[in-house]
């Protein structure tokens, strides 16, 4: 009886003296000090806004072709017994160069009979002319009555002997002409694209001798957008304008040879007469002077037919604009403005332009604004902000 009351006791006996051990230390515990918490002020980076004028500049690209390809093809039958040393593939030649020439033996010989016929049509008109004559005398000595028909007068005859001598003489052109086309010359400065014919070899006319194209002017052909149209002045071709009068915008034509990158100056001259159909792109041509021609830096290549370029076209001058670094427009054309008190105020500007590097702000800023172009976690309009970097040091970032 006494165990079984002890084994109820004791375990009462020990919870009750840890309650009030419990007890004892939380009335004798130190008061616990309370810290408030800091608030943490954001560090950014800024750039100063600055209203400039600016070139516009819209960029493209495309592949180097000639002005003017030719396929060379005789005119007259004949074996070949000359080919320029310039006819080869990749050679160079001049306009009016002599590229080669066919026998011209038996279009020397056409030229001699023709002027035999000639003084043979000559005689026989001489003569028709001699007989009139004498019909018309010997009519008038008769004392005949009325009008004597043009066969008496032999009228006839002397037409056709006219008509023979126009006929010789025209066979006479015709065989210098040939003589003249026994020399094939280059119709341009130019170059051998392809060659299909060398000394020796029976040509006939029409056939393909060589492939050419001129190098005076290289032209790109470069796509540009609708959306970019506005930022330049390309020359719209209408009807009844002189396209030699239109003077199109600059251009800088890149590409990168050899480990290194080379430009050339061109211009655009005119554009394509339809809008492509899949891409909606309107065409521009772009055209380089002297392509070939070497330069003052001697390592620089010639601008060769078949290089693929970068083109960056000179646009319409615009004023009042602020160029920004990409980093400094939000969504939905936003920007950070940090105000004179230092806190963040958001505000809805009109993009001109998106480049590469940057941004073109024409709307929504002034002048001296200072801009945050850096990226924040968690943003509040009228969040107070700390300048990291004076807006000086960034000007760089947005330099065209």
């Amino acid at each position: 009886m006494i165990r079984n009351i002890l084994r109820v006791i004791i375990p009462l006996l020990f919870i009750g003296l840890g309650v009030m051990g419990i007890r004892y230390f939380i009335s004798t515990r130190p008061a616990v000090e309370t810290e408030e918490k800091s608030q943490l002020i954001p560090v950014v980076r800024t750039v100063k806004t600055e209203l400039q004028k600016i070139r516009l500049t819209v960029s493209s690209q495309g592949t180097v072709g000639p002005r003017a390809e030719t396929s060379l093809v005789p005119e007259i039958a004949g074996r070949v017994i000359y080919v320029s040393p310039s006819l080869v593939v990749g050679g160079f030649f001049e306009e009016n160069e002599v590229l080669l020439r066919i026998d011209p033996y038996d279009y020397r010989l056409a030229i001699a009979q023709a002027e035999s016929a000639i003084a043979q049509a000559e005689l026989n008109l001489e003569k028709e002319k001699a007989e009139a004559a004498v019909a018309r005398q010997e009519w008038d000595d008769l004392g005949k009555e009325g009008q004597a028909s043009p066969l008496v007068l032999r009228e006839p005859q002397i037409a056709y002997a006219e008509a023979s001598l126009a006929s010789a003489k025209a066979s006479l052109e015709l065989s210098r002409r040939n003589l003249e086309k026994t020399e094939i010359k280059a119709p341009y400065a130019g170059r051998v694209r392809q060659k299909n014919v060398d000394i020796g070899q029976y040509v006939s006319p029409g056939a393909s001798l060589a492939q050419l194209y001129s190098v005076d002017v290289a032209e790109v052909r470069i796509p540009l957008p609708d959306s970019d149209l506005e930022y330049l002045d390309i020359p719209l071709n209408y009807r009844g304008e002189d396209p030699r009068e239109t003077r199109g915008p600059e251009v800088l034509v890149k590409t990168e040879f050899a480990g290194k990158e080379h430009t050339w100056k061109g211009r655009i001259v005119r554009t394509e007469g339809e809008i492509d159909p899949a891409s909606r792109m309107l065409y521009a041509i772009v055209q380089v002077q002297d392509p070939y021609g070497r330069s003052s830096d001697r390592n620089k290549p010639p601008l060769a037919i078949g290089m693929f370029v970068n083109t960056e076209i000179q646009g319409r001058l615009v004023s009042d604009v602020v160029a920004l670094p990409r980093s400094a427009v939000r969504d939905n054309n936003t920007v950070w403005i940090i105000n004179s008190d230092n806190r963040l105020e958001f505000r809805e500007v009109n993009v001109l332009k998106s480049e590469t590097n940057r941004i073109l702000i024409d709307k929504g800023l002034l002048n001296g604004e200072l801009i945050c172009i850096s990226t924040l976690d968690a943003v509040v309009e009228g969040m107070e902000i700390s300048v990291a970097v004076d807006s000086e040091d960034l000007t760089a970032e947005v330099a065209s």
